[in-house]
């Protein structure tokens, strides 16, 4: 069955030109996610000046501070005083749904267009509710069906779910999308796998890789950047959850030990506000173990923006990155890198940048060959660099020629009616 809107309600919702929205899990501390939002809306306001833009996010103060974006909290109870616990709590959780039902519904048809920006959005690589995010991105897809928004998962990451609900969650919210890429031919095959024909969708590259490069700055070749992590496995782990917490944690605190007595510095990266744990963790350890080190010898960097993770991991001789926006930063300047990978994406673009050796788990970090892989990739920096530099080029090309693709699926004929089929 077709069902189409009256092209007039759309005229009047747009009588004062284009409106473009962005929603995703955007200002709340996940600085890969805030990258991808940074790379769109330079392009929107760059190409479209004159564009009404809004944001329905999780971290809206953030959002509109930093980026000057009238934003929404995208669920209603997590602005509400969460003091409260028993039934209350649960009577007001309970309402949340519904009021964040008619909340994405009605906020979604004040639109043109809305772009979910990057990420990992389609993933279940780290822990996640059905009823929480995969829901909300449902509903935004649905609702831009209802109004004839166009909704654009735009470069966005999938992986294979096994959990029922969220899988059908995931399947619908791709299947009504007006527009979806993805970041990789691993997210669009796993997306695949959940029954949506994607043969035709377009793979480009990470967001990320079209942000500016940062002022040159000196290099230090003995410092070497360590991503941490609050890392406790992904959905599919959470029986073994804090065991895994442990074990990682522990190796990393070995590794940087390593690095200490083999006369590195060592400058500690993060991509959350929540690892903020962790790098308390390592840098309290490190204080037990070398009382005497200076302060200097390890540290944590303070990390806010995307912006911020490209200058310092610029004045760094190697990363050993963790978050995947870490490892994509790290290559995305040509710098030898070796991936603690928690999910396959992470494994996927350090094999598509030419360094698929250098990866291992999150899960069972091997501190010896950890060492061992580092040491074999710091003797062949000047092995990989070149190649690292024509690949970025090559991404930032098929970056470029997306645009082209999205002022035409997108943004032109934004009056022209749309349709559904059911």
């Amino acid at each position: 069955m077709t069902f189409r809107f009256d092209a007039a309600v759309r005229n009047r919702k747009r009588a004062t030109g284009l409106k473009v929205g962005f929603f995703g899990l955007l200002g709340a501390g996940n600085i890969g996610n805030d990258g991808s939002l940074e790379v769109v809306l330079a392009h929107v306001r760059e190409h479209y000046p004159d564009a009404e833009l809004g944001c329905l996010c999780s971290g809206p103060g953030q959002v509109q501070a930093r980026y000057g974006i009238p934003s929404t909290s995208l669920l209603w109870y997590t602005s509400r005083d969460r003091r409260v616990t028993g039934l209350w709590a649960a009577a007001l959780k309970a309402a949340g749904k519904v009021i964040d039902s008619i909340r994405t519904i009605t906020w979604t048809r004040r639109f043109d267009v809305v772009i979910v920006p990057g990420a990992g959005v389609l993933e279940t690589t780290l822990p996640l509710r059905a009823w929480g995010f995969p829901y909300a991105l449902c509903l935004l897809s649905l609702s831009g069906r209802l109004w004839g928004t166009r909704v654009a998962l735009l470069n966005v990451g999938s992986n294979v779910v096994r959990q029922d609900t969220t899988r059908l969650l995931f399947r619908t919210a791709a299947r009504f999308a007006h527009y979806r890429s993805f970041r990789d031919a691993l997210s669009r095959d796993a997306l695949g796998q959940t029954g949506l024909d994607t043969s035709n969708d377009q793979v480009y590259p990470e967001l990320v890789f079209s942000l500016p490069d940062p002022p040159p700055v000196e290099v230090r070749a003995n410092a070497v950047g360590v991503g941490v992590m609050e890392f406790h496995g992904s959905n599919d782990d959470r029986r073994r959850a804090r065991e895994i917490r442990e074990s990682y944690v522990a190796a990393m605190k070995e590794f940087v030990h390593w690095l200490v007595d083999n006369d590195r510095e060592v400058r500690l990266l993060t991509g959350d506000a929540v690892d903020d744990t962790v790098v308390e963790e390592v840098l309290a350890d490190v204080r037990s173990i070398y009382p005497g080190l200076p302060a200097g010898r390890v540290s944590a960097a303070k990390l806010t923006t995307l912006g911020d993770l490209l200058v310092e991991i610029a004045s760094l001789g190697v990363v050993v990155g963790a978050r995947y926006h870490n490892v994509v930063c790290s290559l995305k300047l040509a710098k030898p890198t070796i991936s603690i990978s928690y999910s396959a994406k992470s494994d996927h673009i350090m094999a598509d940048m030419g360094l698929g050796e250098f990866c291992q788990s999150a899960r069972a970090v091997d501190v010896d060959r950890l060492i061992r892989q580092f040491t074999d990739l710091e003797a062949r920096d000047g092995e990989f660099r070149a190649a690292m530099t024509t690949r970025v080029e090559e991404k930032r090309s098929l970056l470029d020629a997306q645009y082209a693709v999205l002022a035409e699926k997108l943004f032109a004929d934004p009056l022209k009616r749309t349709e559904v089929l059911w």
